[in-house]
C-alpha cells in the first residue's frame, strides 16, 4: 500500500462564518478588536461569547452601549444524531436580542439556523453555519459588511391598493410613509 492509502482521512470542520455590520463602523471602529482575516479554532466545549468586556468575551466589540456579555453561542450535537448545531443565548440584561426576526430576553436560548440574521441595537449580523464532521472543535471566520445586511435581505416596498381597486394619490418618495387608509373614508 502506499502512503496515500495509509494517511488518515481528514476531517472537515464545522465553520461558523459571521458577517458584522453597524452603520458607524467606519468612524467608531468597534470592531478593531475582531480578526476578519483568519479562521479561528475554538475546542467544541468553548462558549464563543461577544461583548464589550475583552476579559470575558473571545470576541470583544469596542462600544459602550454593548452589555459586559452581549450573547454566547454554544457548539453542540443534536441528541440521537450525527448533527452538530450552535445554540445563541442572550446574556444582555438591557438589550433585546432577535434571531430571524425572533425576539430573545434575557436568557433566552434557541437553535442558531443554519443561516440567519442577528441583531441588537444598530448591530447586524449574519450567521451562516458550514457543516463539517469534526467532534473536538469548530471553527469561527469573521467578515465584515459594507452595507447593512438587512437593507440587501428585503424586497422594495410596493404601494398598497385598496379593495376598491382606486390607489391614493400621496407622494411616497417625500419622505412619508404610507398611512393605512378606511375603505369608507374613499367613498
Amino acid at each position: 500500500m502506499s502512503s496515500f492509502e495509509e494517511a488518515e482521512t481528514e476531517e472537515t470542520v464545522t465553520c461558523l462564518h459571521l458577517t458584522f455590520y453597524h452603520p458607524g463602523q467606519g468612524e467608531k471602529m468597534m470592531f478593531r478588536c475582531l480578526d476578519f482575516c483568519r479562521r479561528q479554532q475554538l475546542r467544541a466545549d468553548d462558549t464563543a461569547k461577544f461583548g464589550r468586556d475583552s476579559s470575558l468575551c473571545r470576541y470583544s466589540l469596542v462600544d459602550t452601549r454593548v452589555s459586559r456579555i452581549q450573547f454566547s453561542l454554544q457548539f453542540y450535537r443534536r441528541l440521537h444524531s450525527s448533527e452538530y448545531a450552535f445554540e445563541i443565548k442572550n446574556l444582555s440584561k438591557k438589550t433585546k436580542l432577535t434571531v430571524n426576526q425572533m425576539e430573545l430576553g434575557y436568557l433566552n436560548k434557541i437553535d442558531l439556523p443554519w443561516k440567519c440574521i442577528i441583531c441588537f441595537g444598530d448591530y447586524q449580523i449574519l450567521a451562516e453555519i458550514q457543516e463539517g464532521e469534526a467532534v473536538d472543535y469548530f471553527e469561527t471566520h469573521l467578515h465584515l459588511a459594507e452595507a447593512p445586511i438587512l437593507q440587501e435581505r428585503f424586497l422594495p416596498s410596493l404601494q398598497p391598493v385598496p379593495e376598491n381597486g382606486i390607489s391614493p394619490s400621496f407622494p411616497l418618495g417625500q419622505g412619508k410613509s404610507p398611512t393605512e387608509i378606511d375603505e369608507n373614508e374613499l367613498c
